[in-house]
């Protein structure tokens, strides 16, 4: 149990808590939310005792075994597979006494049955299974540390956490580093377990399938809600709708009662009953409050509409230093597609990304661009290319020479960053703000496609809320990599599966994708080869789909050509009331003609479509 009791902390001039309680009982699994910068983090360097508070307490009970995920490997040099058995300390004293040769035998029988206790004999087997769900292979377990990639680092800290001893886990965004495939497992890992967890996080599928509680960070407090993420939403939306009616009414009390007293206060028969109602109002003190979550908006540019398929690539072979990374790649992008790129790390959904965005040439094959296509490509590292030592105004002024300053401001407005911020050093700006700046820098041409890798890395559950709105009112197409399902469920329909070497259309739908990855333990093989009827089905509707893509292709050029008509056949009858022309009656009749067999062809290709798909 962690009984958090009157915790009151500061940064300098700046309140984090304020004499906040919380408890969290043994077998809880909380998601702690709240804006960035509120102290979430903070509250868990709090309860492991590494920051102490300036108020309060946080009291955890005897025989709570508390793991986290540690910010960085002391030595590198260390096997992946040894660093995570260290985790167990017990272990490792335990094995290391009794490599000491003066050791008596009655201390080593009284080791090996400790270590019989401890489960040494499957110490080994159970880390190797928490390294291959995270995605580690066999090959990579005796590699020093060192020689892995930040992220993959990130991993090992992550693996040492679940392997170590302990019953509650305090586990500060643990997927931000992970593909969907690992944040699945995880997800499933923590379902599954039977200790207490306290998660930090941004996604909101995680907290909606772990959780049952919710603690809400809010102006230095600590509010505890049962349920899941969702129910939380509902309940909070409940109670600030409540706390708007008992504004609403305690205002129109104050009124009612203020009115009375400037009326009469100064009438003497009516002076005591003015001072009594001064009384009620002083009594009624302020208003109640209404809880206000930070706002935050994206709005991506529309681009000029084109006809064409945007992309199409035929045969393409792609890869580094010819050496084929993905072959046999036949896909097409429809101007407004919305795509999520699914697969494990490693098997080539960045390779594939870059090609598509032009970052990478094919080493063999055929690719095919619609004239004047804009593309716009987004990948988490690039932030880290930002110059720190410019503003965001400045920064943008430079990519954009011939816009006015109103049209700058405006860019970087449409992604949450208002004057303070784009005028802060981008060396001071949090990592989702420089996200926001990226996002406002790639999409300053209004691009026909959005190529986005990890978007929603840094970005906090309102700021991911604001990007799938603004994917949905996008007027282009979009190719997605992302490890958060919520944002694929609400933003994309075609799912492009990356494995094996090449890329491929999935069959089924995102359910069936879940499904399998929870069934299969091959992470080189997610999908089964054995294709049901389910997807079967959702195969012959995507092949649907496709036969009647030119049809739609058609219905959208008639949408424009009528719209075009329909305003010229206005001006026309307009120009017809103030003067009479016999040039313009005519073009009028012709216009009117050419507009009704336009319509006619309109209603006959959406008539093949829906008989098509009805198939």
């Amino acid at each position: 149990m962690i009984d958090i009791e009157r915790l009151s902390f500061h940064f300098g001039l700046r309140t984090l808590f304020e004499e906040t309680s919380v408890m969290i009982q043994d077998g809880q699994k909380v998601g702690l939310v709240g804006p960035n910068g509120c102290g979430k983090s903070t509250l868990f360097k709090l309860i492991e005792g590494k920051f102490s508070p300036d108020g309060g307490k946080i009291e955890i009970s005897r025989g709570t075994q508390i793991a986290s995920v540690a910010q960085e490997i002391d030595d590198p040099s260390q096997t992946l597979l040894n660093y995570v058995l260290a985790a167990d300390k017990r272990l490792t004293a335990l094995q290391k006494e009794l490599e000491n040769p003066q050791i008596s035998g009655e201390r080593m029988a009284e080791i090996f049955d400790r270590l019989e206790t401890l489960g040494a004999h499957s110490a080994q087997a159970r880390a190797s299974a928490i390294l291959s769900g995270l995605g580690f292979m066999q090959e990579d377990f005796n590699r020093p540390l060192k020689e892995f990639s930040g992220g993959w680092q990130v991993r090992a800290n992550v693996a040492s956490c679940l392997y170590a001893p302990s019953n509650c886990l305090l586990l500060d965004e643990p997927t931000n580093h992970l593909d969907l495939e690992t944040a699945m497992w995880l997800e499933n890992y923590l379902v599954r377990t039977d200790k207490t967890i306290f998660i930090i996080s941004h996604d909101r599928h995680i907290l909606n399938r772990v959780c049952d509680k919710i603690i809400h960070v809010e102006e230095g407090q600590l509010k505890l809600y049962n349920g899941n993420y969702d129910t939380y939403e509902r309940t909070r939306a409940l109670a600030i709708e409540g706390a708007k009616l008992a504004a609403a009414k305690h205002e129109r009390t104050v009124a009612h009662l203020q009115s009375f007293v400037d009326r009469f206060r100064y009438k003497a028969t009516k002076a005591k009953q003015a001072q009594s109602r001064l009384k009620m109002i002083e009594k009624l003190g302020d208003a109640p409050q209404i809880p206000k979550d930070p706002q935050a908006h994206f709005v991506f540019p529309s681009p000029e509409r084109l006809h064409n398929s945007l992309l199409t690539l035929e045969n393409g072979v792609a890869g580094y230093d010819d050496k084929p990374v993905l072959e046999n790649l036949d896909l097409r992008i429809e101007p407004d597609d919305r795509i999520a790129l699914l697969g494990a790390n490693g098997n080539g959904k960045s390779t594939l990304a870059k090609i598509l965005s032009h970052r990478l040439l094919l080493l063999s094959g055929k690719m095919t661009l619609a004239k004047k296509m804009k593309v716009a490509y987004f990948s988490q590292h690039q932030t880290e290319e930002l110059d720190v030592e410019q503003t965001p105004y400045e920064m943008l002024s430079a990519k954009m020479p011939l816009a006015t300053e109103t049209q700058i401001r405006a860019q970087l407005g449409a992604f949450g960053l208002n004057k303070e911020k784009s005028d802060t050093l981008i060396g001071n700006l949090s990592g989702g703000e420089k996200s926001r700046l990226l996002l406002a820098l790639i999409t300053k041409d209004a691009p026909h496609l959005l190529i986005l890798d990890e978007p929603t890395n840094h970005l906090d559950l309102e700021s991911r809320q604001a990007l799938i709105e603004a994917l949905n009112n996008y007027e282009g197409a979009v190719v997605l990599i992302t490890h958060d399902l919520h944002v694929i469920e609400l933003t994309c329909d075609t799912l492009w599966m990356v494995r094996h070497g090449t890329c491929k259309t999935f069959s089924g739908d995102l359910e069936d994708y879940k499904a399998q990855l929870l069934k299969n333990n091959d992470r080189n093989d997610l999908a089964s080869d054995k294709e049901t009827s389910k997807e079967r089905q959702r195969r012959e509707a995507a092949q649907r789909r496709a036969r009647v893509a030119p049809l739609k292709k058609e219905i959208r050029a008639l949408d424009e050509k009528m719209t075009k008509l329909s305003a010229r056949k206005k001006a026309l009858e307009e120009e017809l009331v103030v003067q009479y022309s016999s040039a313009s009656s005519i073009e009028l009749a012709l216009i009117a003609d050419e507009l009704s067999k336009a319509e006619d062809q309109w209603m006959s290709l959406n008539e093949q479509v829906e008989n098509a798909l009805a198939e």
